[in-house]
Formats: C-alpha cells, structure tokens, sequence
C-alpha cells in the first residue's frame, strides 16, 4: 500500500460524447476528453476552441464608459494636454503601461508614466503621486492594472481638476470611485461579454478603441500580462494569449529579445511556460525590490544596447529576489513550526520586521505548497505602526469574501478568492488572525486541509502516442480554467523502477498494461522507489510528453504522483544491516514482531519496539489491520505465523527471517541414514559421539550435526540412552516411526519454514503470504455476514 500525496478528484465522462466529439472533430480521445471536461462539449464551440474558426474580440465599445474615454484622450492629445499613465508594479501593470504608453505615443500624445514605489507608496494610487501629477500640470490620469479601490484619491483629483480615467480588472468593492470614466469588465449597467480580462486585456480593450483597428503589434505585451497573472484563459483571454504568443516568437520588440537572451529562452519557441516562469518573473523582480519603471523602460526601448543593459540589471535583480525569498521562506516555516501550530491554526498570518513586502506574496505561496493553509505573511514597519502584506489561498476558502468582513480592520485591501494584499496596523494583526481563524473553521472541514490534484480525465496506456500527444497541444496555451492536462493512469503493472539522477532523487519507471509500456519520470519522486515492491499495480498521475532522443520520439509521463492499492511485500531477507531498511518504514502503525528473544539482541534492536511472540505467547488484542508487519525471524512453525496473518490484513510486509542455523541447507537424513546409523549402533552396542563422532561423520561424508541429530531422534523415540555424549542401544526394542520424534518434526517444521520462506522465490513467497492473507479475509467476511 502507497498512499497518495494529495487527493485526486476526477470528473467522471461520458465515454459515448467521448466517441461522437473525438468523431466530429477528427481528434484522438484524449483530446475530446479535455474539451468535455473544460465544458467544451458544443461541437462549434469546440471546433472555435480548437482552431480559432469564428472567434474574434469583442467590439472595444461594448464597455459602458469606452466612448466617453476615447473622446476625452483624443480631446487631450489634440490640446497638447499632458497625460499620465499610472500602473502598477507587477507584470500585468507592466504590460498595461507599455500598452498604454506605445498607444498613446502613436497618437502623439505628451504622455509620461507612473508606477508608485511597492515600499513608500504602497499599491495603487495615492494622494502624494496625485498631487505630484497636479503640479507637474498633468490634466488627465488613465490608471491601467489599478484603480477600483481608489474612492478617496478619485475625489482628490476632482479637487484637483484633473481628469481621472480608470481601466482596472481587480474586483470591485461596494464603493465605485467616482471618475470621469471608468473601464471594468465587470462594472456597467450592461456588463462587457467577457468578464475575466486581466489588466493588460482592458489596456488593450482601450488601445484598440483608440486606434480604430485590433492593434496586433501589442499582442506580445498582452500575452505576457495576461498569462503572467493567471486570469482564466478562455474566451478573449486565451485570444490574447495564443496571438500574442505568436507574435511574442517573431517579435522585433528589442527588449523582448535582450530578456529571452538573458534568460536562455529560445524566442521562436515560447510557450505559456515560457512567459510564466522565465519572462514574467523577471519583470516581476524588479518592482518586488524598487521601482518598476526599468521593466517598462526595456518593453519601450528602441536601443539595443540599453534593453541589453536593462536586460541584464533586471535579470540580476530576479537573482537577487530569489536569494530573498529562500531566506524569508526558510524563516517563515521556522516561525509557522515554532510558534503557530497546525492543529490550531487553520490560517496562517505571520509576519516579521524586514521581511521585503516585495516578495511576501511569493513567501505565502511556498507555505500554502509546505502546510496548506491559508496563509497571509506580512512585513512589519514598527516605525510606522503597520503591516503589509499577500495573502495566498486553498480551495474551498475564497479569501476576498473573509478578508471583506474584516474591512474595518483592512483600510486597503483587494484581490480575487485565491489572492490578496493589505495593509493594516500592526495593532489590528491579532485580530485579523483570530477572526480569519474563526471563518475558516466554520467554511473548511478536516478533509479541506489535504491537498487537491484536479485530474482532467482517465487515459489507458494504449491511447497514449505521439501523436496524440501532439494533438493535444491544439488546446494550448495552457493556464487558469485550462490547465495544462493531468492524467490518471489507473491499475497498470510496474515493470521497472529505480532511483536516477546524481542525487538519486528522481524516479524511472516503465508502466505496462496489455502488453504495450511506458516510461515515466517523476522529478522529486526518487524517494517512491524505496516503497514499491516487483509486481504491483499502480495508479499514477501526471503530464504527458514526447521524449525525443537521437531523432527518435517516444511518449512519457512526467508522473506527480504514485498510488498502490494493495498490499506489498518487501524483501529484505538478504539485507543483515537492519538500518538500511528500517528506516524507510511508515512510523504510523509499525508492528515489528520476532519469535526469538535471541533475536532482539543479534539484531541489536530496542526491546520496548518489537512484540515478541514466542510459541507459548497469545496474540490477544493483537491487530495487524492496515499495519506496517515486519517479521524479523523465523517462527518454529507455522501456525504460529498463520495466526499472525489472521490479525487483519496488513498494508505492508518486510520479511527479514533473521536466523543463526540454516536448516534447509544442513543434511536432513533419509530413511537410509537412520537405518544405517542404527545398525551401526547395533554392531557397537555403545558409542562415544563426543570422542568419535567428527571420524564417523568424515568416514561417512556426514556432518557431526547430522550425527547429533540422528542420536537426539533415537533418544526420543527411546531407541538410546545418551549419557555425556555416550550412546548406549536400549535392551527394551520399540517400534516407532521416525515423526513420532519431537526434534525430528521440529527440524521438518524448520526445513519446510526455510524452504517457503526463506529460500523462495519473490514471487512464490507473496503468493505464500496472499494465499493466508485471503484465507483470513475470507473467513472474516463469512463471519460478518452470518453476525
């Protein structure tokens, strides 16, 4: 039995829509199977899904306040106002302010950019960046990636005579700002179609307005934007995505080029992976540690040698944010094991002085993927009184709902169910952990604690190929509300397993079922090896790929995860250091049980850890139901052990069978040899085996054991007398057979232990174990149907 990691769910599908979409779209299974469970179960809706027929972006002017946004920025250009674009300091306000700024460039705007500095001015707009604006005669502001929550600074720039548009995509709050227009995918009399756009889709929304036409050159900056903050990549948004993933490949944009250079990354070959784990990071850095503006200074330079000089200063910062962030999250798990346990936190918030408040949200995500909880991490500013921070979530708590009803204690906070920020005073931290405490304990059960794996569909090892695999990349780009697809391969044989890498931290694995195989590589997952047994049947979870080797393609599963079902057998009967497997065992329900108190002390094992059963012992009370079983020896027979394997039906034996004395491999006299032996004694009348015994044993090509042996059974049977190794025939002639002999069953017991357990095959000996492990489940299931 291997337990999984997390928990699966899996959508059960209809294998018939299955068939009939795989039929009408000319797709292979596996690729019908994602769209059903994606709700793209619409044959149109499908075939638009799959190859872009009929879709196309929505008209810019579906947005209520568009038209009264456009009019007033080409009024400003036209007057040679002054405008500023105010974003914000994360890739998706990157995006949003390059988008804004080539735009308005284009039109021949004077326009300049602000992006508030994350450690003195904190997210979104602020009175001191208002004011600023107002005395450098800046008339109209546009916000992009920001905004919704800005109530008060939306008053204080109607005092101020300035002109306030805002294009935001967070969620809005009871309070709508009041603006001169306002840009939300969500905000309106009548709602925009599509709902879900990320900043950088509104900037975008705006940018085609004002230009009359889809500006297709911006589509690079929308991909990175979009994909980069994890909005659902349906609709509009996979739109902006899969083009701009297309144009990002053969974009000239200079700074695009200096970062993918930078970063290793192959331009032509950029993928969603490619932008949410190598472009977007980067960009990210750089306003987690100061201000934002050098990464909207390399999306806008037309200068190769400033994008390589900023290029190379952001990717210095992403390096130095990475240093950051080991040693914020190597503290924070000390403090989260130290001082908040689990059991009575169902959130975690913590926080400490100097922890950058650039890279919190990071920190929480690493907890959240430690101890799956909930959790907030905030920086404290004793100075000021404060503490800021993000808040990461798990499914089943939705953080913007419990965060609002702690709004008299959050007078800045936003974000999505999933992901948060604030600010509040460090006064208020003791509250706002207590009452988030008391809400997830009434909305989340014990079971909501255990990690989640999503699984997108079942797949037979016969339905994987290579080209099926690449089929599947029709559904790409991958993300939010489209996943990259995880697998469940369910009940297939282990074929082959071992440990790899330098570090011996990876697993290989061959899986097989029907007679076809496949590989499978799971990173991290070299520690499995140490709980599968030859011959099991698994059930594995993961991505597949195409492994390509000298020309040669083959399918793979990256695996994630590893369960067994049945009960494994661990041979370690070879292995005398008992260290070397002991340790691997699951500690919960550990029964490490001899049969010989000399065994505890050649194994030079704790006596308080091991049950002793002994023949005269009673296994009373004894259960050996889901447990981990070891038998370090041998029983003197079998019953014994029988008994045993009726006390439940283990999860996991590790058979050792320690033993000083091989009977199996000790001569186990014939018939022919006692008869020999007595005749010899017959002749003598009187023999010394002490004196004699090793010269008859050599004589004979015996061992002296054998002769011992031989004498202790004629001694039983009361064939001899034996006085100090002095073997005299007994007058009295008996008849008996030879099994009547307690030491002559006792070494036949032994020998046939030995020869079934000891010196079997693997296989032979999980079948001896199955057969008694089945008898005693058989017998238990009769007795509660007749009860």
């Amino acid at each position: 039995m291997l337990k999984s990691k997390t928990r699966w769910t899996l959508t059960e599908t209809d294998k018939h829509k299955i068939a009939e979409l795989a039929n009408e779209l000319k797709v292979p299974s596996l690729v019908a199977k994602l769209l059903i469970n994606r709700d793209l179960d619409d044959v149109e809706e499908a075939r638009n899904f799959l190859f872009d027929s009929g879709d196309s972006f929505h008209d810019p002017f579906l947005f209520e306040d568009m038209k009264k946004a456009t009019e007033r920025i080409h009024k400003a250009i036209e007057n040679g106002e002054r405008i500023l674009v105010y974003g914000d300091y994360d890739a998706d306000g990157v995006s949003s302010t390059s988008v804004m700024m080539t735009v308005l460039r284009d039109l021949g705007a004077m326009v300049e950019f602000y992006i508030p500095n994350r450690f003195s001015e904190g997210y979104g707009p602020n009175e001191g960046a208002f004011r600023w604006a107002k005395d450098e005669e800046f008339s109209l502001i546009i916000t992009v990636d920001t905004g919704i929550s800005a109530v008060n600074e939306a008053r204080l720039a109607k005092e101020l005579g300035i002109d306030l548009i805002i294009t935001d995509h967070h969620e809005p709050g009871p309070e709508l700002p009041e603006t001169y227009a306002l840009l939300h995918p969500k905000v309106g009399e009548v709602a925009y179609p599509f709902g879900e756009l990320a900043g950088v889709g509104v900037a975008f929304k705006l940018a085609h307005a004002l230009y009359g036409e889809l500006p297709s050159h911006l589509l690079d900056l929308a991909a990175i934007g979009t994909i980069a903050d994890l909005v659902p990549l349906r609709g509009e948004n996979r739109l902006l995505a899969k083009r701009g993933l297309a144009e990002l490949r053969g974009s000239n944009r200079l700074g695009i080029k200096a970062l993918c250079k930078i970063a290793n990354a192959k331009q032509q070959e950029i993928t969603e992976e490619t932008v949410g784990f190598m472009i977007a990071p980067r960009i990210n850095a750089v306003g987690r540690l100061g201000d934002a503006d050098p990464a909207v200074d390399l999306m806008l330079t037309e200068d190769d040698e400033e994008a390589k000089a900023l290029a190379e200063e952001i990717d210095g910062l992403n390096k130095e944010r990475q240093a950051i962030v080991a040693q914020m999250t190597e503290e924070a798990v000390e403090m989260v094991e130290r001082d908040f346990p689990l059991k009575d936190n169902h959130v975690l918030v913590i926080g400490k002085e100097g922890w950058n408040p650039g890279v919190v949200g990071i920190v929480a995500s690493r907890l959240v993927d430690r101890f799956y909880r909930p959790t907030i991490v905030l920086s404290y500013d004793l100075e000021k009184g404060t503490a800021k921070g993000s808040a990461r979530s798990i499914v089943g708590f939705d953080l913007f709902k419990n965060l609002s009803t702690c709004r008299d204690i959050l007078p800045h906070f936003g974000g999505h169910p999933m992901a948060a920020g604030m600010t509040l005073q460090l006064d208020d931290v003791a509250q706002l952990r207590n009452q988030l405490n008391e809400l997830a304990g009434t909305d989340l059960t014990p079971e909501d604690f255990i990690p989640v794996t999503q699984l997108d569909a079942p797949v037979t090892v016969d339905e994987i190929s290579v080209e099926s695999i690449e089929k599947l990349q029709l559904l790409a780009p991958f993300g939010m509300k489209n996943p990259k697809p995880k697998w469940i391969i369910d009940h297939v044989s282990i074929e082959h397993y071992k440990k790899i890498g330098s570090a011996q931290n990876h697993l290989k694995l061959v899986l097989e079922d029907k007679g076809v195989q496949l590989d499978g590589v799971g990173f991290g997952l070299g520690e499995l090896a140490d709980h599968m047994t030859p011959f099991s049947n698994a059930s594995v979870i993961g991505e597949l790929s195409i492994n390509e080797w000298n020309n040669r393609k083959k399918p793979q599963v990256f695996l994630h995860d590893v369960k067994i079902d049945h009960w494994q057998l661990f041979d370690v009967r070879g292995i005398k250091q008992v260290h070397k497997w002991n340790g691997l065992i699951p500690e919960e329900n550990k029964k490490m049980v001899c049969f010989h108190s000399s065994t505890l002390d050649k194994l030079n094992l704790p006596k308080e850890e091991v049950i002793l059963l002994e023949e005269s012992s009673t296994l009373d009370g004894l259960s050996t139901d889901k447990a981990s079983l070891v038998l370090l020896d041998l029983p003197n027979s079998k019953p014994l052990l029988e008994e045993l394997l009726k006390k439940g039906r283990p999860h996991r034996i590790y058979a050792h069978f320690f033993q000083e004395e091989d009977h199996f491999f000790s001569t186990m006299p014939t018939r022919d040899h006692f008869k020999w032996y007595y005749g010899f004694l017959t002749k003598r009348g009187s023999f010394d085996v002490n004196k004699h015994g090793d010269d008859l044993a050599k004589y004979k090509g015996w061992s002296k054991e054998t002769i011992d042996f031989m004498s202790q059974v004629f001694f039983d049977l009361k064939f001899v007398t034996i006085d100090n190794g002095f073997i005299s025939l007994n007058p009295e002639k008996t008849k008996k057979d030879l099994s009547e002999s307690r030491t002559y069953q006792k070494k036949q017991q032994q020998y046939e232990l030995e020869n079934e357990l000891l010196y079997s095959s693997y296989q032979e000996l999980k079948t001896w174990f199955n057969e008694r492990i089945e008898e005693s489940v058989t017998i238990e299931e009769e007795v509660e149907a007749w009860t």
